[in-house]
């Protein structure tokens, strides 16, 4: 059994910082993707940043200069590094893992964003 546990939201003024963390437990294959994504109130959710563990990234339009996602394939761990926050970041932030056919989420984390 995978568990994904988050950490690092919270409460943050307009262009300030959160980091985000996320940490996979469990039977993990070495070639996977760990992500980010994000759920607004009344709003699909929506891919924020991925990367896979030979450390490829693509990220939202959205978030691309503010964001940086990063791991730590020794602790199956993935962080997402947010700067320049806005009142539009404000949402659920969700831990994504892929492997093979197998997809796991975290159970979210509430980053608010006040302007």
């Amino acid at each position: 059994q995978v568990q994904l546990v988050e950490s690092g939201g919270g409460l943050v003024q307009t262009g300030g910082s959160l980091r985000l963390s996320c940490a996979a437990s469990g039977s993990i294959f070495s070639i996977n993707v760990m992500g980010w994504y994000r759920q607004a109130p009344g709003k699909q959710r929506e891919l924020v940043a991925r990367i896979t563990n030979g450390g490829s990234t693509n990220y939202a339009d959205s978030v691309k200069g503010r964001f940086t996602i990063s791991r730590d394939n020794a602790k199956n761990t993935v962080y997402l590094q947010m700067n320049s926050l806005k009142p539009e970041d404000t949402a659920v932030y969700y831990c994504n893992l892929v492997f093979i056919t197998q997809n796991y989420w975290g159970q979210g984390t509430q980053v608010t964003v006040s302007s």
